[in-house]
């Protein structure tokens, strides 16, 4: 790799403000802000809205979309397309 073109890769927390959780990783991504970790170090924090802990892929609250139920239903609605 080149010297000097590369942005510098550290230790970062990232902050899911949904679910409350926090996780220390490398990257990066940079912030002003800092947060006192359990290892007694300081860390910058970067703030997401949604991580694997309150994704509703992860916790297993998807929904599952009904398709043939929705044909079967616009088909009553509006009627088959046979029927012209």
């Amino acid at each position: 790799m080149k010297p000097g073109i590369h942005p510098s890769y550290g230790p970062v927390v990232f902050r899911d403000r949904a679910a409350g959780h926090a996780f220390l990783t490398r990257s990066t991504m940079t912030s002003d802000k800092t947060i006192d970790w359990e290892d007694g170090n300081t860390y910058p924090v970067v703030d997401v809205e949604i991580s694997n802990v309150s994704h509703p892929f992860y916790t297993g609250t998807a929904r599952v979309l009904d398709t043939a139920g929705r044909v079967e239903r616009f088909e009553r609605r509006y009627g088959t397309r046979g029927a012209q």
